[in-house]
């Protein structure tokens, strides 16, 4: 036994030997280290700065969960109910925001021409109805003026010497008379002793000459005072003021009047003016030229433009509320003055309509006049062309939907 035991000992040390010889890694041989220079070490990039960690968030309670869970689900129906009540009940209001301030605005003119002498008014002045404005040269016109005043007195000194005409030729009339019934009578006699063989021929036609001579001037004098009563107008009696040359004279002078008058443009009614500075003294303004403009700031309305779908439950005498964009936090009152009566391409020059296969339907617009209540004189001014917004009360409700409506009548119609 001892025998057999050193026998694998050494059996096992044979084997054993070999293995550790293969595993013994080998050593290469040294070399000698080369010297490198020395190299700056790089310095470690540093690191940003580490932000503070938001504080952590306390989660909610599973309770508070779910009692906030039900109380929106309990609130979804309230939404929805109170939704379709404002749905149902809502719509009684027209609004548009295509409307405008508007007030009377004239161009300021007169009919006559001539240099202007003066200007009375600035620029953005107040003036009132009646106010001079500016003046002319009235120096033609008072000119005029007189001798159209003189005319008058040489016509109505015509007829009067017209009337006193017709009196004399009258008179002319009465005494040719006269003559023809003497030259008749003085005829007659020489006609009768012509008879008689006492008169000569000659006496007989001297006498029937003067007969027709006489005759003829009654005949003349007639017509002169025919001539004479037609230049009275057919009534000799007539008045001079009456007459229808005196009254043309009154008018021309009337009109000289009104020229000279008109040289000094007044205010028609009371305003603001604008664009004063294009008038200067010395300037030749010809007659029915625009000098400035006047704008009616104490009668002002509001000039809408909704759509025609708008407008189904619109109708005059609807209050309104008014908010102008210049005064947001303003409000102005008033009614529904009038709708007009076709849509503002009628009045088009080139119409709207299209005959060809191109046609494209287009939502018209119809104006819609809206009367202020200017009472209340502590709100700021209104000035034409302010942008506004227009809400119509027109009392009528949205009601339920047409499929909805149809619906409920249909079942009830089967019921």
């Amino acid at each position: 036994m001892p025998a057999d035991a050193n026998i694998v000992s050494l059996r096992s040390g044979t084997g054993e030997t070999p293995a550790a010889r293969r595993e013994t890694p080998r050593e290469p041989p040294q070399r000698p280290l080369r010297e490198r220079p020395e190299q700056p070490q790089p310095e470690p990039p540093q690191r940003p700065a580490e932000k503070p960690s938001p504080p952590e968030v306390p989660q909610p309670h599973p309770s508070r969960r779910r009692w906030l869970r039900w109380s929106l689900f309990a609130l979804l129906p309230l939404a929805l109910i109170g939704g379709a009540y404002w749905y149902v009940t809502g719509g009684q209001v027209m609004w548009t925001d295509d409307a405008y301030v508007e007030a009377d605005t004239v161009g300021i003119s007169t009919d006559v021409s001539g240099i202007v002498t003066e200007v009375d008014v600035k620029d953005n002045q107040h003036v009132q109805a009646g106010d001079v404005l500016f003046r002319l040269d009235d120096r033609p016109f008072r000119y005029a003026l007189e001798k159209a005043q003189a005319q008058v007195g040489i016509v109505a000194n015509d007829l009067n010497a017209l009337k006193a005409n017709y009196r004399d030729v009258q008179a002319q009339i009465t005494q040719a008379q006269d003559d023809v019934e003497y030259y008749q009578r003085e005829f007659n006699r020489q006609q009768d002793l012509a008879s008689k063989f006492v008169a000569s021929q000659q006496t007989l036609d001297t006498a029937r000459m003067n007969l027709q001579n006489a005759q003829q001037k009654v005949a003349s004098l007639k017509e002169q005072l025919a001539g004479i009563a037609a230049n009275l107008n057919g009534d000799p009696n007539i008045a001079v003021e009456k007459h229808p040359r005196y009254l043309a004279a009154v008018a021309q002078r009337d009109e000289a009047a009104r020229e000279l008058d008109h040289t000094s443009v007044k205010a028609p009614f009371a305003g603001t003016v604008t664009q004063v500075p294009t008038l200067r003294p010395g300037k030749y303004l010809q007659a029915s030229t625009t000098a400035f403009y006047l704008v009616d700031t104490d009668h002002l309305w509001v000039e809408a433009t909704p759509k025609e779908t708008e407008l189904t439950y619109v109708r005059p005498g609807q209050p309104v509320t008014v908010t102008v964009d210049t005064y947001p936090d303003q409000e102005w009152h008033g009614t529904v003055e009038s709708i007009s009566p076709a849509a503002a391409q009628q009045f088009a020059l080139l119409p709207a309509q299209n005959t060809s296969g191109n046609w494209v339907k287009i939502v018209q617009r119809i104006d819609m006049r809206i009367r202020l209540d200017a009472g209340d004189k502590n709100q700021p001014p209104l000035r034409a062309g302010m942008s506004v917004e227009v809400n119509v009360d027109t009392g009528h409700t949205r009601g339920f939907p047409h499929f909805l409506a149809a619906l409920f009548g249909g079942s009830q119609r089967r019921a």
